[in-house]
């Protein structure tokens, strides 16, 4: 047989053809055995937490070994360095949508291996509740706020603090009030039907400092800019809050996370842009759920003159903002003086009811609801899936009793059951047992933001629901989903990729929990850059408590010793020898050199 240029065509060998069938048959089994060796997952672990990579090879030769190194101190222009969201590296990227406040990390080559020193004359932070009103003024010394929002009583300096009054743009005489009233637009915030949420645009966290006395739990998000260290004073108040900004990626949480979302004069131009930021509002709001803006265009009609602008173009923007969430399926659902509240549609009845043609248009199966570690915004609004029917506001459990309920969106996650939410929950509540045994302080208001850094589903969390802290669940980006389950518990939670930088300031959290991290991702992040990420965060006189396999546990304690921490080597609470548990201690120094690292 010839091609058709005429060259021959060799005929193929039936003996060779059955051999290479055979070797590929037995090279797939292979692989499949390895891929249940190497690849399993955390998925697995929610069955039998212990067994978590714990089977491993390396394992069979002891422990992982590590030279000793002393770390230097960066130079103090660096007290307040925030890796991915550095002004210093604002340059290279544009104004276009504010991109340049995006997360943008540095390359594994430009990374900072050197320890994050405090201002000059830090303390230890103010213990709550007492914090969530006064901070030490050296602790964040930023005076922007209180320089140009002094008459709306964000915070004043008095002395060697800075007082929170209460007061916002929207609220100059007192968060309380403003939230009463919004109370009484929204009944559903009084019965525990609203327990999470999200405040664009935070300013200092007022508004969900306030919330937290009224049961709701909220995320305060506002980025890097000229707004000095927003997002640090909300976590020196012990308030839980992160760097972020609505610009060209989403945010990261997933869909049909948040039971209410806030803007308080927050300067998103919800219309511009198609209306694609308040796309991804939509996204990660619960069906039922509430969006709250106060601010313009709101009551333009008896505000317009303080906004330098006509009362046409308001009555304008109002008209597109209330077209446009009329197409998204929001309704208004209640209004008065300033505050407008719209709530997301409850079903999929009028989603189905929207033309082919209408805009904005419907996602198409193709987009990923869930995903948000940079994921790209798309000019079109995700429709919740109708099977997942009891995650809409109003068919969830009110809270307290949501917290232990098993969601319904259990069963997305690979591996996971009603039965393996219910071992987990118990599992956590033994082991937080023994942390208190092995660290007195957790449980006292000594230990107020805590973070748990690779949570599945919250239980670590949930068993300290009674402890006067809030939790930061981490679902690592690379690990199965699990983050739609924290929140529909109730809690609150962010996805990350540990192999970089996360999006906080430093000296944020009072403890740093994980459970097998390095053990899941040691073999994608090295085990330095994690571990100084966590000191960076961590802050002085703080503690993390290291859950891993004993592979991992002499080389963490010995690159802690490193960074100036102490560490001590604790059993487990089942006492088996091949999971041990570190609790280390930063301890607080203060700079020795002025020199740039």
């Amino acid at each position: 047989m010839k091609h058709k240029d005429g060259k021959p065509i060799n005929q193929p060998n039936k003996n060779r053809t059955v051999t290479l069938a055979v070797t590929l048959i037995a090279l797939c089994g292979f692989s499949f055995y390895l891929g249940g060796i190497f690849c399993s997952g955390k998925d697995s672990v929610v069955v039998n937490n212990i067994q978590m990579a714990l089977d491993s090879p390396k394992e069979s030769s002891g422990s992982l070994q590590v030279k000793p190194i002393s770390f230097p101190e960066c130079s103090l222009d660096y007290q307040d360095y925030t890796p991915c969201t550095d002004p210093r590296r604002w340059r290279k990227y544009g104004m276009y949508r504010l991109t340049l406040l995006e997360r943008h990390c540095p390359s594994v080559f430009e990374r900072k291996e050197c320890l994050v020193p405090p201002p000059d004359g830090y303390k230890p932070p103010i213990r709550w509740p007492k914090s969530r009103d006064e901070c030490w003024y050296r602790n964040v010394p930023y005076d922007w706020i209180n320089n140009q929002k002094s008459d709306q009583h964000w915070l004043r300096k008095e002395g060697e603090k800075f007082l929170f009054p209460g007061g916002g743009t929207m609220f100059p005489d007192g968060v309380g009030e403003y939230v009463d009233l919004m109370q009484d637009l929204i009944p559903e915030m009084k019965d525990g039907t609203v327990r999470t949420a999200i405040d664009t645009g935070c300013g200092v966290a007022s508004w969900g400092g306030d919330l937290l006395d009224r049961g709701i739990l909220t995320i305060s998000l506002a980025p890097r800019d000229n707004h000095e260290a927003q997002v640090q004073f909300a976590l020196e108040r012990g308030i839980p809050a992160v760097l972020g900004v609505i610009s060209t990626q989403r945010l990261p949480f997933p869909s049909n996370s948040f039971d209410m979302a806030h803007c308080s004069r927050c300067l998103i131009p919800w219309t511009e842009f198609g209306g694609i930021y308040l796309m991804e509002i939509h996204r990660i709001l619960r069906p039922g759920g509430f969006w709250i803006l106060s601010g313009p265009p709101v009551n333009y009609e008896r505000r317009w003159r303080g906004w330098n602008t006509t009362i046409e173009d308001q009555r304008s923007d109002y008209e597109k903002l209330q077209e446009l969430l009329t197409s998204m399926c929001f309704k208004l659902y209640n209004k008065k003086d300033d505050i407008a509240v719209w709530q997301k549609a409850k079903d999929n009845h009028c989603y189905e009811k929207l033309a082919r043609e209408s805009y904005p248009a419907k996602c198409d199966d193709s987009i990923e609801p869930d995903s948000g570690w940079y994921t790209p915004l798309r000019a079109c609004f995700v429709v919740p899936d109708p099977k997942y029917k009891k995650s809409g506001l109003t068919y969830m459990p009110k809270w307290p009793e949501r917290l232990l309920a098993a969601p319904e969106r259990i069963t997305t996650v690979h591996g996971s059951s009603t039965s393996t939410f219910s071992h987990d929950n118990g599992k956590w509540k033994k082991r937080i047992q023994h942390y208190k045994k092995l660290l007195p302080e957790l449980g006292t208001d000594k230990v107020r933001n805590v973070m748990d850094m690779n949570t599945v589903y919250g239980a670590f969390a949930a068993a300290l629901i009674n402890d006067p802290l809030w939790v930061m669940n981490v679902v690592s980006s690379y690990a199965p989903n699990t983050l739609p389950v924290v929140f529909d518990r109730g809690l609150i939670g962010i996805l990350h990729d540990w192999c970089e930088a996360f999006s906080t300031y430093p000296r944020t959290y009072d403890l740093l929990h994980l459970d097998g991290l390095f053990s899941a991702e040691s073999h994608r992040c090295e085990m330095k850059h994690v571990l100084l990420e966590m000191d960076r965060i961590l802050r002085p006189a703080g503690h993390a408590i290291i859950r891993e396999s004993v592979y991992f546990v002499d080389a963490i304690a010995t690159i802690g010793k490193g960074m100036r921490w102490v560490c001590r080597k604790e059993n487990t609470e089942y006492g088996v020898d091949k999971e041990k548990i570190l609790i280390c201690q930063k301890k607080l120094w203060h700079s020795s050199n002025n020199g740039s690292r």
